[in-house]
């Protein structure tokens, strides 16, 4: 069980959330606050005779049309009618599932005025597995991610569609299996429930959940790619990355120390004096990526522990403030960052799967005994360089570009979610760059025998092994690449 209360969420506590499959509970600070905020805004409301933004007004450019008080429920709902405009492929369900936490984390520091009961049906939600039908286009991510928000929040009120018990069904009859009626929503909490950043946040955790692991998994590849390709130990000595001392190519070099310790192929004299960019370079490079990491996930950390609905209601300053945290800015600028420094992981590494098949340092041509007749290990290399330079047309930054919207009055907006998506993709595509490099390696390594690499490498060779078999001559290799992938996707790596 996780109590969701004003202690800050990180990237661990989230991981575990979802991977241990922990249930939700409001703690008692997080529903006094949901409570206290929501009794001073309905007081608000009976005293106060001026228009206040989004609770008593249209939205957007609709802004200066005040709704009467009679209507001001209805307005609710038909926002959420009106914003469900999603379109394209729907959203993974692990990224549904962060969306609702995130939501749940934002709305709970009661400074959003909704309602208790609605709070604790997105836990309900969460808790039972009710995942919402989202769809991936839509969001200018500057309003929040008003579309795909829109679809979260539809089920709520018994509209919309949701998978549950892994089958996809219309909200109403979920709702209807757990005895939950349809919620109705108040003043203000259509625009809370819209208004924010979950979609772009949900997005970005994943990938950077995704990206700590696969970092690891790059280094620890790179690594027996170095042995298969006889590379030297000189680049990864600690005393050149002393006079230039970044974060992440410390790290990186330390990674690779550890890793050949106690190597036989390392050890023996080499023949070249130095190794091409794509070995020589790998603390700097995936250093590089390691920094750009770390930088990324405390721009996430500060945006998931953050109220980014809007207006915000300040009870203790007796203040409803129309603001602008909604924007995706901050997010769109890491998510595109995040998207390039992924790509050049995949980008090194298509390069060092390059060299292998190049029948250099007594590797044979393709790694196949027998080229020619075999075209062994020719093809996975046009993969991997397809992959690769599909992830540069992916790193076209989303963030660059803003399209005026709502008559005007959303004249600037981040494009945020765009960038989500892309960074998503990205994530994806390099797990399969490094499999295919995974793939190479191991093959090759064998080309070496009977000398080994480290005891630490062997084992994991080893147990990749045990998946994917060494390829003695052509046969399917798809189905290869998938046994890669899975190994590279359904484990998780330590050093």
């Amino acid at each position: 069980m996780h109590q969701i209360t004003t202690d800050l969420l990180d990237l661990d506590t989230i991981s575990e959330i979802i991977h241990n499959n922990k249930k939700l509970v409001l703690s008692e600070e997080a529903k006094n606050n949901i409570i206290r905020c929501r009794e001073y805004l309905d007081k608000k409301m009976a005293s106060q005779t001026e228009p206040i933004y989004g609770i008593n007004t249209g939205f957007g450019s609709l802004c200066n049309v005040v709704i009467p008080d009679n209507e001001l429920e209805q307005l609710q709902t038909n926002l959420v009618m009106s914003h469900a405009c999603g379109t394209g492929d729907e959203v993974p369900q692990d990224v549904v599932k962060l969306m609702l936490l995130l939501k749940i984390q934002a709305i709970s520091y009661g400074k959003s005025a909704v309602q208790l009961q609605t709070v604790e049906r997105l836990v309900a939600f969460f808790n039972n597995d009710i995942l919402p039908v989202i769809y991936q286009q839509g969001s200018l991510g500057a309003s929040g991610d008003l579309a795909p928000l829109a679809h979260l929040s539809l089920p709520l009120l018994g509209m919309g569609e949701v998978y549950y018990n892994g089958v996809r069904q219309p909200a109403r009859e979920a709702l209807k299996e757990l005895d939950l009626e349809p919620i109705q929503l108040k003043s203000k909490e259509g625009l809370a429930l819209l208004n924010g950043t979950q979609f772009m946040s949900a997005y970005g955790v994943w990938c950077l959940m995704k990206t700590k692991n696969l970092s690891t998994a790059a280094d620890i590849v790179a690594a027996i790619s170095l042995e298969a390709f006889d590379g030297r130990i000189d680049p990864f000595k600690p005393h050149i990355h002393a006079i230039r001392p970044h974060r992440g190519q410390v790290e990186t070099a330390n990674n690779m120390r550890k890793l050949l310790m106690g190597s036989e192929l390392i050890e023996r004299k080499k023949e070249h004096v130095q190794d091409p960019y794509s070995f020589r370079c790998i603390p700097q490079v995936h250093g590089a990526s390691k920094d750009t990491f770390e930088y990324v996930a405390n721009v996430f950390l500060t945006e998931i522990n953050s109220v980014t609905d809007n207006p915000t209601v300040f009870p203790e300053e007796d203040e409803v403030i129309s603001g602008g945290n909604f924007h995706g800015q901050p997010l769109a600028l890491v998510l595109d960052f995040l998207a390039i420094a992924l790509a050049e992981l995949g980008n090194i590494s298509e390069r060092r799967t390059y060299q292998l098949i190049s029948g250099l340092r007594g590797l044979p041509p393709f790694l196949v005994a027998q080229p020619g007749l075999n075209s062994g290990f020719m093809i996975p290399q046009y993969t991997a360089a397809s992959i690769v330079s599909q992830n540069k047309q992916l790193c076209s930054p989303a963030s660059v570009d803003s399209i005026v919207s709502s008559n005007g009055q959303e004249d600037h907006v981040s494009m945020g979610a765009n960038a989500a998506t892309k960074c998503y993709k990205v994530v994806e595509n390099v797990q399969r760059i490094i499999a295919i490099e995974l793939f190479n390696a191991s093959q090759a390594l064998e080309f070496r025998r009977p000398a080994k690499t480290s005891p630490f490498l062997e084992n994991f060779v080893a147990d990749f092994r045990n998946e994917v078999p060494f390829v003695d001559a052509d046969k399917i290799m798809f189905t290869e690449i998938e046994k890669c992938l899975d190994f590279i996707k359904l484990r998780t790596f330590s050093i």
